[in-house]
């Protein structure tokens, strides 16, 4: 008999893991209930502990080592520690066991290391305190085998168990082999808890040796199956966006499935600290009030519970949250870069947005960020107003644009002539600041009234200003050259020839020779000359266009005809007594040398020219053949011949 109830007792054992393994949740798994970490170390220590201080609820069978941590640096048979990597500092056997960090990737998250033994023991247990009785709940842990693939060991295995708090049986799974590949692995069991608010999960031991079961545990949770809720705003929308001062109230509202038996509900809002409830919204489909609400992001979530549970934390369904972002109002800012004048191109600017919307006088509109208006007019003056958007937000800015009417300049002439060496009184009007260019021949280029005398013709442009306005007008300042003569260089002739003379004028003139003796035609430019004596003309010019006149002279110098003769006969009677040459008189210092044939000197006459009388030294000279030379000035070659002296 004692058999019988044994077997069946045994029989109910099977048949109770069957079915609370084989529950099924037809909702969703909510948020963790318990969340299992393990804590966190820090950037020096290597080994920690103990262990409840850093994993409330947990325990172990195995001996716990640390802090500070075994020595050597490695874990032996049914021992444990909690550690940032397997691979600690000094570890004889890096082989083994790799530098991994915790199940996150948080190189200062903690996990449990351990060195199993092939005793199917219980080797950890967590205590899962406060759960909601009659829940499907989804047990979940992760382990990590530590061992290097190179090794070749026996991989770690273990059993998940769930019991209540008399022992009894709630579920149980598997891990099977845990692979050696340097990842991770998360291994699940679902159970409901029946009328337990604790219950107790167990890892047991299910590898057949002590060599290789080497494995680190992380992140145990504890997830209860609730109906799966859907929130949605309005009109199942996920997502809401609003302008910052034009908040408008709102429809929350979810799908859940399964309902519980006699739910019930609670609105919660989270404005960027925690989650609160909304007092009053406690109904699935609920009106939010929103009204004037700053910016900033605002989420809601729905809770559901059997009616009684709402309170209990780990008795809830909570949702997703649903978010509504309250965008701020752009800062909207419009400026030109004014005031402007007549002619100049208008730059609009605008700041504080995505796009752009402009409008302005005369129909003006634009989507650019920073519009131009070329060739302003008095008609684009005025407001325009630029819509700045951003997030679907929009705010308004507004710039003023002045446009200066044209000046009105004006000038005392716009052509004038002078003649070379006068000046003339330029003004123009209608401005404050004036600038003549070029500035030669102007007594002050920055005046409004400057006294021109340039050397040449010249163009002045002068630029009349009035603020940042300007407009520029021209004067033409033509020079009439004065009459110029030039009668050419002094002459020289000899009694007898003619000369023609060589004068000239520039700059429009007319002109005439004076005296207009022994001119072929005086009013002639070139006119023929023949004086038989020294003169002196003077040409005439004047000017045809009013303006100075001159005059210029140039010398004629007449030399006598010279005539040599070449015989004189001294014998006394006064008939030709001398050998004279007339026409040296005319020279101030004439040099005239006689010789005899044998080019002997027998006369020289050196200053103003006396005659010969056929004497050396006071004596006669033989009847003969005698050479002279005869040297009157640079203008004439020297004469050179034969004389006859006849006694």
């Amino acid at each position: 008999m004692y058999r019988l109830i044994k077997t069946l007792s045994f029989l109910f054992i099977l048949l109770f893991a069957f079915f609370a393994r084989a529950q099924v949740c037809t909702g969703t798994f909510g948020p963790p209930l318990i969340n299992q970490t393990f804590g966190q170390g820090n950037d020096t220590d290597n080994w920690y502990g103990p262990l409840a201080q850093y994993a409330p609820g947990a325990s172990t069978s195995t001996t716990f080592m640390g802090p500070p941590g075994p020595s050597p640096r490695n874990l032996t048979a049914n021992q444990s520690g909690l550690v940032k990597t397997p691979a600690t500092p000094g570890n004889p056997y890096p082989i083994y066991w790799l530098p991994h960090a915790d199940h996150t990737g948080d190189n200062n998250g903690l996990m449990l290391l351990i060195d199993g033994v092939a005793t199917p023991t219980v080797f950890f247990e967590q205590k899962m305190d406060d759960l909601c009785p009659n829940t499907m709940l989804r047990l979940s842990i992760w382990v990590l085998n530590t061992n290097s693939p190179a090794a070749n060991a026996q991989p770690p295995k273990m059993i998940l168990k769930v019991i209540d708090p008399n022992g009894n049986l709630l579920g149980s799974a598997s891990t099977g082999n845990v692979t050696a590949d340097g990842m991770w692995h998360q291994y699940t069991l679902d159970f409901s808890n029946g009328n337990n608010s604790t219950v107790t999960l167990q890892l047991v031991n299910d590898t057949p040796t002590n060599s290789g079961n080497d494995f680190a545990l992380d992140d145990i949770t504890v997830q209860a199956c609730g109906p799966g809720i859907t929130p949605f705003f309005n009109l199942n929308n996920a997502a809401l966006n609003m302008c910052e001062g034009n908040t408008s109230s709102f429809t929350v509202n979810a799908n859940i499935s399964p309902e519980y038996v006699n739910p019930v509900y609670q609105w919660q809002e989270n404005k960027g600290a925690d989650w609160v409830n909304i007092n009053g919204v406690t109904t699935k489909p609920a009106t939010i009030n929103f009204l004037n609400q700053p910016a900033g992001i605002y989420q809601y979530r729905l809770i559901t519970a059997i009616n009684g549970n709402i309170d209990k934390v780990f008795c809830r369904a909570v949702s997703d949250p649903i978010t509504v972002t309250v965008n701020p109002l752009p800062i909207a800012r419009a400026e030109n870069s004014g005031p402007f004048c007549t002619g100049n191109t208008i730059q609009l600017t605008a700041s504080g947005g995505t796009s752009y919307s402009w409008t302005g006088p005369n129909g003006f509109t634009s989507t650019a960020q920073n519009p131009t208006l070329t060739n302003a007019t008095k008609a684009m003056e005025g407001e325009y107003t630029v819509t700045v958007m951003a997030n679907g937000c929009s705010s308004n800015a507004s710039t003023n644009v002045k446009v200066s009417d044209p000046l009105q300049i004006s000038t005392n002439v716009q052509m004038v002539s002078i003649c070379e060496g006068k000046s003339v009184q330029l003004t123009v009007s209608g401005g404050t600041e004036y600038l003549w260019q070029p500035a030669n021949g102007l007594s002050d280029p920055n005046s409004a009234n400057p006294v021109a005398a340039p050397a040449e013709t010249t163009t002045y442009t002068v630029k009349v200003s009035q603020g940042l306005c300007s407009e520029t007008a021209q004067i033409t300042v033509n020079v009439n050259k004065n009459a110029m003569a030039d009668a050419g260089a002094d002459q020289k002739i000899v009694t007898g020839q003619k000369i023609t003379l060589n004068g000239k004028v520039s700059n429009d003139a007319t002109y005439l020779w004076t005296p207009a003796d022994y001119l072929d035609d005086p009013a002639k430019l070139n006119p023929v000359a023949t004086p038989p004596h020294d003169i002196t003309y003077t040409l005439h010019a004047s000017s045809s266009l009013g303006c100075s006149s001159s005059s210029d002279e140039v010398n004629i110098t007449v030399y006598p005809k010279v005539v040599i003769p070449n015989t004189f006969s001294p014998n006394g009677d006064n008939v030709n007594d001398t050998w004279n040459i007339p026409a040296a008189a005319s020279f101030p210092n004439p040099v005239v040398k006689i010789m005899n044939r044998y080019g002997n000197l027998v006369y020289q006459s050196t200053g103003p020219f006396k005659p010969w009388d056929g004497k050396m030294n006071g004596k006669d000279l033989p009847p003969g053949v005698y050479y002279y030379s005869v040297y009157l000035n640079e203008d004439f070659q020297t004469y050179t011949g034969w004389l006859m002296l006849v006694r």
